[in-house]
């Protein structure tokens, strides 16, 4: 994004200028569309320079397809210029789900994402355009009487890849949103498995996330085989460094952990738990597991996820269940993927 809101400066766009047309992106307007009536109008370099800005904001990504789920939330594969492929998610109520890689490295094994391997990055322009895309949609499906609101106010870097991994281009598009896209710091979601160089350069950027960590277990050879390429973290210190960052910015940690039956269920999980989050600021999800086609795995019963929360909150853990969106469509926690444009198949990694 730095580069497109440098090529705006240099055609004499003053701090107004760029406001005006960054509101404009991202609501879908044209870039020469005044907001309101005291708008200023544009230099001459500006206006000359303005249809190649549009065509390249434009072409950043373009919708392959869109796959609306029962429960309001809808899954957009979309194309890059070079033919990959991102998916991201506008959740229930006011959140959208976006991608920061062309698959994962990471190769979590209850993931469909990182059966792909990682394809390639994304520059951080690419990133906010699925901001853009799922603001846009939503506002058409609120001036078409078909959606609540035409409000978008969260989102969450919990996509296709490994935030930390693609650091700088994540980093900028936090940064972009935090101060051009109007969006609060704890409305940014910064979701990762563990990066020890994350946790320092999240506390120096300008905007400052809240933070979402990829738990999954208490035990260390358990969660090396669950995240196979992950850094590897003792749970105990992964908690205390994302407690630290969360004392310091004032946002509590989201820790993920996808519920696998057989797996990660056990009463002993539970009371590891259970101690490690003692006056920790935090909350834990238990994220059932959503299905992956070719993969054995198996969520465990609704009356043991429930109860599994309860005993955390019996013993003062903060602690939701969650119900992933979009699961009908393949647009839940661990369902995305980067696919085939024509046969909407995931693509294998080179």
């Amino acid at each position: 994004m730095q580069r497109i809101l440098e090529r705006v400066r240099a055609a004499g766009a003053n701090p107004v200028h760029e406001k005006r047309l960054v509101r404009a992106w991202m609501t879908g307007r044209a870039l020469t569309e005044p907001m309101s009536r005291t708008d200023q109008p544009f230099p001459r370099r500006l206006v000359d320079e303005l249809p190649a800005i549009s065509a390249e904001l434009d072409a950043l990504t373009s919708s392959r397809s869109e796959h609306p789920g029962e429960d309001g939330s809808v899954r957009f594969l979309l194309s890059l210029a070079d033919g990959q492929t991102v998916e991201s998610v506008l959740l229930l109520r006011d959140g959208v789900c976006i991608s920061s890689q062309v698959g994962c490295a990471v190769g979590c094994v209850f993931c469909m994402t990182g059966r792909s391997g990682l394809l390639r990055q994304l520059r951080s322009a690419e990133i906010v355009a699925q901001v853009v895309h799922a603001r846009r949609h939503r506002r058409r499906e609120f001036e078409a009487g078909r959606a609540a609101n035409a409000v978008l106010r969260r989102v969450v870097f919990m996509g296709m890849g490994e935030p930390s991994h693609n650091l700088a281009a994540v980093m900028e598009a936090i940064e972009f949103l935090g101060t051009h896209g109007e969006f609060g710091h704890k409305d940014l979601v910064f979701s990762t498995v563990g990066d020890r160089r994350a946790f320092e350069r999240l506390r120096e950027g300008r905007v400052k996330p809240a933070l979402a960590v990829s738990l999954h277990t208490t035990d260390s050879v358990l969660r090396e085989q669950l995240v196979p390429r992950g850094p590897r973290f003792d749970p105990a210190e992964l908690i205390a460094l994302a407690d630290d960052y969360a004392r310091a910015v004032g946002h509590p940690v989201q820790y993920q952990w996808t519920l696998i039956e057989g797996v990660n269920d056990s009463d002993a999980e539970l009371h590891r738990l259970c101690e490690l989050m003692q006056g920790r600021y935090g909350i834990v999800n238990f994220i059932p597991y959503n299905t992956i086609e070719g993969l054995d795995w198996k969520r465990p019963s609704i009356d043991r996820a429930r109860a599994m929360s309860q005993y955390l909150h019996q013993h003062g853990v903060l602690c939701k269940l969650r119900r992933s969106a979009g699961q009908d469509v393949d647009g839940a926690c661990g369902q995305l993927r980067a696919r085939d444009p024509v046969t909407g198949r995931g693509v294998t990694g080179r």
